[in-house]
C-alpha cells in the first residue's frame, strides 16, 4: 500500500466546512474565508471545491518545510523509512505537480513541502499551507523548518536551533508593508520545542546543536555581507564588524526566510520551529569549499533531528 492518500476531483456536497468555533480554526486569522463559496490554493494545485481537504491532510501532525524541492522529496523518502510506514516509498508522488512553485509530500501524518528561496517564496507558501491546514480540519500541528545557513562563529556542520529569529537590525521582529502601512509582527517561537529538539540532539551524538539566534536577510549577497556578489558597496572591515556585532548579538547563522515563518506561524497559534545547519563560518569566508559530499551529510542532520523528534513524540502518542 502506498504511503500517500490517493485523492482525485470530488463532488462539492462531499466537502464538508468545518463547524464554528472548532479549533483549527487558530490557524486562520481572516474573516472573508468563510464568505468565500471557493478557497483556490492556487500554488499547490488545489481548493476547496476540486479536493476533498480533509480527506487527503487530515491526519497532519508534522508540517516540514524546506527551500530545495529535491532536497524535501528526499526527506520524504528518509521519514517514511524511519517511521516504518508500509508500502514502496518510491510510490511518494507529489502532490502539487500540477505546478512548478512548490513540491509537497504527504508520508503519514507528515508532510514535507519544498518553499523556495527567500521571504516572499516562504510567504505565499505559509499562507496556501495554513489555510490548508485550516480546510481540512487539522489540529495540533508542528511546523519545522529545515535547511542551510551560514555559521557565525561556529565550525561548519553546527546546527543551530533558533532561539529568536531576528532582521538585519538585529531586531526579532518581521515588518510587512500592508496597504501602504507597515505592520510589525513578533518572531518569537515555541520555547518548549527549541529545548526539546536540543534535548533530542544529546541522545543521537551525531553532530553539535545548539540554540542561538538566527538572522533572516533579504539578499545573500550584499544583505548578508558577503564579498563576493556582483554589487559590494563596503570593505572586508565594514563586513567583520557587523558580523562580530551580530555575533554578540547572539547571532549565530544567517538565513533568508526565519521571520516570516516565526511570525506566521506565531500570529496563527501554531507551535514552529527553525532547525539549520552551518555551511561555513562567515567570519572566516564568504565562499564553501567543502566536499560535496561532507555538504550532503550536513545538510542531513537537521532532517535527523527533525525525524528523531518526531518518531519520539508518535511513540508517545
Amino acid at each position: 500500500m502506498a504511503s500517500f492518500i490517493l485523492y482525485g476531483r470530488v463532488p462539492q456536497t462531499e466537502i464538508r466546512k468545518g463547524n464554528a468555533g472548532s479549533s483549527h480554526e487558530q490557524y486562520v486569522k481572516n474573516p472573508h474565508l468563510d464568505h468565500m463559496e471557493e478557497d483556490i490554493l492556487y500554488h499547490f494545485n488545489l481548493g476547496t471545491k476540486t479536493h476533498n481537504l480533509p480527506a487527503m491532510f487530515g491526519d497532519i501532525k508534522f508540517v516540514c518545510v524546506g527551500g530545495s524541492a529535491n532536497r524535501m522529496r528526499s526527506f520524504a523518502h528518509f521519514i517514511h523509512q524511519q517511521l516504518e510506514l508500509p508500502g514502496d516509498a518510491d510510490d511518494i508522488r507529489d502532490i502539487c505537480e500540477g505546478t512548478d512553485r512548490y513540491s509537497m509530500y504527504k508520508v503519514g501524518p507528515v508532510l514535507s513541502i519544498s518553499h523556495g528561496m527567500g521571504v516572499p517564496s516562504i510567504s505565499i507558501m505559509l499562507h496556501e499551507l495554513i489555510k490548508l491546514l485550516y480546510h481540512a480540519h487539522c489540529r495540533d500541528v508542528m511546523l519545522f523548518r529545515i535547511g542551510t545557513s551560514g555559521g557565525i562563529g561556529l565550525p561548519p556542520g553546527t546546527v543551530v536551533i533558533t532561539d529568536k529569529a531576528v532582521d538585519s537590525f538585529f531586531r526579532p521582529q518581521f515588518e510587512q508593508v500592508v496597504l501602504g502601512k507597515v505592520i510589525t509582527r513578533s518572531t518569537e517561537l515555541d520555547k518548549d520545542m527549541a529545548e526539546e529538539l536540543l534535548q533530542c540532539s544529546t541522545e543521537l551524538l551525531n553532530f553539535p546543536t545548539i540554540i542561538g539566534n538566527t538572522m533572516c536577510t533579504h539578499d545573500f549577497y550584499e544583505g548578508q555581507g558577503r564579498l563576493d556578489g556582483a554589487l559590494c558597496s563596503f570593505s572586508t572591515e565594514e563586513k567583520l564588524d557587523y558580523l562580530r556585532k551580530a555575533h554578540e548579538a547572539g547571532i549565530r547563522n544567517i538565513e533568508m526566510e526565519s521571520t516570516v515563518f516565526a511570525a506566521m506561524c506565531r500570529v496563527c497559534n501554531l507551535k514552529a520551529a527553525v532547525i539549520c545547519v552551518t555551511l561555513l563560518n562567515r567570519l572566516e569566508g564568504d565562499q564553501i569549499s567543502t566536499p560535496h559530499d561532507v555538504l550532503v551529510e550536513y545538510q542531513q542532520r537537521p532532517q535527523y533531528l527533525v525525524s528523531h523528534f518526531i518518531r519520539k513524540h508518535l511513540t508517545l502518542a
